[in-house]
Parts: C-alpha cells; sequence; structure tokens
C-alpha cells in the first residue's frame, strides 16, 4: 500500500479516536448541581416543594446523587445514592418517603432513566433530558406516590454549577 493510499484509513481511525474521547463527555452531560425552577414545572399533586436541589457527581459509569428539598409544608428531605448505569438496584440513603432503592440507565448522552422502588414495588420512573446546551434538565416522573396515589410531574431545573467550578 502507498503512503497515499493510507489517508483515508488514517481518517477513519482519527474519527473514531475523537468519537470515543468525546462520549464520557457527553454522557456526564447532568454532572453538576441543578436546581428546581419551581414556577416552569408542574405536580400532580398540587403541591409543589419549595425549593429541590439536585448535586451529581462522578466519572465513568458511576454517579452520586444527592437531593436536598423543602417540601410545600416546609419539611427537609435530604437523600441520595451512588450507581452504575447498569439497572441495578442500589439502596437510597436518606429520608425519600417515596422509594428505598434506585437504579439508572442511560438512554442516550443526554437523557437517563431512574427507576425508583419501595419494598421492592416501582413507585416513579424518572425520565432526566438534559438540553442541547446543558442550561437545564427536565425530570418526568410518572408513577404513584407513597400512599398509591398517581404521580406525573414535570421537574423543570436549571444548572447551578458544573463540576470542577467555584
Amino acid at each position: 500500500m502507498q503512503p497515499r493510499d493510507r489517508r483515508p484509513l488514517l481518517r477513519v481511525v482519527v474519527a473514531c479516536l475523537v468519537v470515543s474521547l468525546a462520549l464520557p463527555a457527553l454522557a456526564q452531560s447532568n454532572l453538576g448541581t441543578w436546581t428546581l425552577n419551581v414556577a416552569k414545572s408542574k405536580y400532580s399533586n398540587n403541591n409543589p416543594p419549595k425549593s429541590t436541589t439536585l448535586t451529581i457527581e462522578g466519572s465513568g459509569n458511576v454517579t452520586t446523587t444527592t437531593v436536598d428539598t423543602v417540601a410545600g409544608d416546609g419539611s427537609s428531605q435530604h437523600w441520595g445514592w451512588r450507581s452504575a448505569y447498569d439497572q441495578r438496584d442500589v439502596r437510597i440513603t436518606g429520608n425519600n418517603p417515596n422509594a428505598d432503592t434506585a437504579s439508572r440507565r442511560r438512554v442516550s448522552p443526554s437523557t437517563t432513566e431512574t427507576t425508583f422502588k419501595k419494598a421492592g414495588k416501582v413507585t416513579t420512573i424518572n425520565t432526566a433530558v438534559v438540553s442541547e446546551d446543558g442550561k437545564t434538565m427536565t425530570i418526568t416522573a410518572k408513577g404513584t406516590d407513597a400512599e398509591g396515589k398517581p404521580v406525573l410531574n414535570v421537574q423543570v431545573f436549571e444548572k447551578k454549577s458544573s463540576p470542577g467550578s467555584r
């Protein structure tokens, strides 16, 4: 093979390398600190929280998610979990009245799906989609709450900070 004949092969190899290096960054588009925009969010029970902050940290396929909420009645909730995107149930720590385990899977570079369970029974499935500009994450929660009432919430979060920023 002459050197000139290798150019198309070299282009393919370089393109594959560029894509493989970019995928981890795309896959982690949800990392950072996110604050709930209550005014843009919709809650099926008409009782939105006063505030919610999500902190998602990690690298590769494993993330740690921490949720801090002030409920409509003023009570506080602090809970979280650490998981890979492997659909395996992991224990939730803290005080989440609607779930004791969570599992997560990646649908696309900008979309994840988290399944919450209480005593082994699915309560809600949350689909999180990060906007193209990375500044907004919309989480649609479908299922039931701890009392068995239907849940259909659309929560709009705005990025407060990214990993490594101050």
